[in-house]
């Protein structure tokens, strides 16, 4: 069900303070900007999820058009395509979904760490195009405050190209995010990050549809079995490829009982083995 800026909740956020102050600083910058026509790229992720919305609720206040941008390709898994379908049905909004051409670009296929820099260059020349086709002035992402903290490649392209981050201008934090997404009753506020399937590639093996398909069944697996938040890395040297499961310590238990499918789907697949990150889950894993 979906909400509206004047839905109430008990939810806060006890690491931020009030969240809802950033919210109206969010929705009076989006207020100046969607009457000359605003695209979201929109990935079906939380983020971006609730940047969507709150554009179609300044829309909502002061009119002008929203439309929500989701370029697929295999480094897109079927899970988030299909709630990004199905977020935007529920929102209804105007929604494109585009052919991303990025695992054709070189640059990305070699998995260097510019791979996020050409992904989202990809993504926003696209985004350009749609916009001067349709007449629609300026495009925005869900880039948060948190995310100033991480390694983050895409941003420059954001910046090259004029792309805004309205999550982070209004200061809002992930954790601010997911509580005003509980407030407003909206879908999605308890999925697990998702970046795409190329982040489960170490860097510098090269991406591949082959690997990416890999990655998302063996993930299928642990979502099916219940698992919450996870990782499917593949690791190691490109004739000799391994794949390392990393899950929160509470939910190693839970992988060892799916620990026959798991390997015979790796075996499978062509990897020769299936290992459990003791360390457990952690962001920036495919970096290692």
């Amino acid at each position: 069900m979906l909400g509206d800026v004047g839905s109430q909740g008990s939810a806060t956020d006890t690491s931020n303070g009030d969240p809802r102050p950033k919210l109206e600083r969010l929705l009076a910058a989006l207020e100046r900007l969607v009457p000359d026509g605003l695209i979201v790229a929109f990935s079906g992720g939380v983020d971006s999820a609730f940047l969507l919305w709150a554009a179609q609720q300044a829309r909502h206040r002061v009119g002008g058009r929203v439309l929500a941008l989701t370029t697929v390709s295999e480094s897109l898994s079927t899970v988030d395509q299909e709630d990004a379908v199905q977020f935007a049905d529920d929102l209804q909004v105007e929604h494109v979904v585009e052919h991303g051409g990025e695992t054709s670009l070189p640059e990305y296929v070699r998995n260097d760490e510019t791979r996020c820099y050409h992904c989202k260059s990809e993504l926003f020349e696209t985004a350009g195009r749609i916009g001067e086709h349709r007449g629609l002035r300026w495009i925005a992402y869900g880039y948060t405050v948190s995310d100033r903290g991480d390694f983050r490649p895409g941003h420059r392209a954001a910046i090259e190209r004029g792309v805004l981050s309205p999550l982070a201008d209004a200061k809002l934090t992930k954790a601010d995010i997911r509580t005003l997404m509980r407030m407003h009753g909206l879908d999605l506020s308890e999925k697990a990050g998702s970046p795409c399937l190329s982040s489960r590639v170490m860097t510098g093996l090269e991406i591949t549809p082959q690997r990416l398909h890999d990655v998302e069944a063996i993930e299928a697996i642990l979502r099916n079995g219940g698992l919450g938040v996870f990782r499917v890395r593949v690791c190691g040297e490109a004739k000799q490829c391994f794949l390392r499961v990393e899950v929160e310590p509470e939910g190693m238990s839970k992988v060892l009982t799916l620990r026959e499918e798991l390997v015979r789907e790796g075996n499978a697949r062509g990897y020769r083995w299936v290992t459990l990150d003791l360390a457990g889950y952690r962001t920036g894993g495919g970096r290692l």
